[in-house]
């Protein structure tokens, strides 16, 4: 059970206890002592209050154990309770718990948002990149504490702390109405089991998985993903490539670094580009001069990735353009082009 559940059962527990100890004491003083119920309401508030006020009949030999047992009794659920309300009120945890309801409220209200299961190394660098593009995130994390290195100053990052792998935090991340979901758990069999789960509950979602094991990729696509990624393999390729073509990783690097020098590759589907432009070719738009952007390749239709295509081309429904630029060139090409 995870702690701060754990903590809000023990506050319903003791209030529980209470009403429950209340009943006791009325039901208790009614069935010895003959008290009525307002009779009875009173000797058990005076008893379990330890005030001492007088009686209001003198207890009988049974009355008199009976409340010696009930006090007995009451001065541990009164401890308990006292325990449990300077918990709360001390440690912040009436606080926290409002938070998290309303935290909560609004993942309700999200569509089209992304989910990140696991807020590792993996996953905390797909969440920066994620909400530098402007992306609703769900994180769920069993570790809360790593939520402390949370991205700062962005309100559209909201976090669970949770199994990933159980299907009732996935819905109360909203799982039903995302448009992707990425699993970068440490175990490759949670990653799995996260894929399977998600993919049974939203069959429209884009599901990205990380592996560990090459034995994994494929249980991993038969679960549900549609793309798996191995930090491990892409390391390794990345650190040969620094010998064999170190030029090429430095051009790399520049779509991946920060500051005034960093690239950009932006993806643009036709549909998003004033009406008057959809028709023309490449060499008409002529981004080149206009933006200073570059068209680098071209997806027809999503049946045809064209690199490099040729001027002469047209633009037609469902394309998508792949450009790269500076983040100044982009915005240029932003405010020119689109609709």
């Amino acid at each position: 059970m995870k702690w701060r559940q754990l903590k809000l059962y023990r506050f319903i527990w003791a209030f529980w206890l209470i009403v429950a100890s209340m009943v006791t004491g009325v039901v208790g003083f009614q069935l010895l002592e003959g008290y009525t119920l307002e009779e009875a309401f009173y000797m058990t508030v005076i008893t379990i209050s330890t005030t001492g006020f007088q009686e209001v009949h003198p207890l009988s030999t049974r009355g008199r154990l009976f409340t010696a047992f009930y006090l007995l009794v009451n001065l541990g659920i009164i401890t308990y309770t006292v325990s449990v309300l300077t918990t709360y009120l001390f440690e912040g945890e009436l606080r926290s718990i409002w938070k998290n309801y309303m935290n909560e409220r609004e993942i309700k209200r999200f569509t089209g948002h992304v989910i990140v299961c696991g807020f590792g190394r993996n996953g905390s660098k797909a969440t920066r990149d994620l909400l530098a593009c402007g992306e609703r995130i769900v994180v769920i994390e069993q570790n809360a504490d790593l939520f402390n290195s949370k991205p700062e100053g962005d309100g559209k990052l909201n976090c669970l702390t949770g199994d990933a792998t159980d299907d009732e935090l996935l819905i109360r991340a909203g799982v039903q109405q995302a448009k992707a979901l990425i699993s970068t758990l440490p175990k490759d069999a949670d990653n799995v089991f996260v894929a399977l789960t998600a993919r049974g509950l939203n069959p429209d979602m884009q599901i990205i998985a990380r592996a560990s094991e090459k034995t994994t990729e494929q249980k991993l696509k038969r679960a549900g993903a549609n793309y798996v990624v191995m930090p491990d393999e892409i390391g390794g390729s990345h650190m040969a490539s620094l010998i064999t073509q170190p030029e090429v990783i430095h051009f790399l690097e520049l779509l991946n670094g920060t500051g005034p020098k960093k690239m950009h590759l932006e993806e643009v589907h036709l549909d998003q580009l004033h009406q008057d432009l959809r028709g023309l070719s490449i060499r008409e738009l002529d981004l080149r001069n206009r933006t200073g952007a570059t068209l680098i390749g071209l997806n027809r239709n999503g049946s045809e990735f064209l690199v490099s295509p040729d001027g002469d081309m047209r633009l037609q429904a469902g394309d998508i353009l792949i450009l790269l630029g500076s983040q100044a060139q982009i915005e240029k090409f932003t405010k020119l082009f689109y609709s």
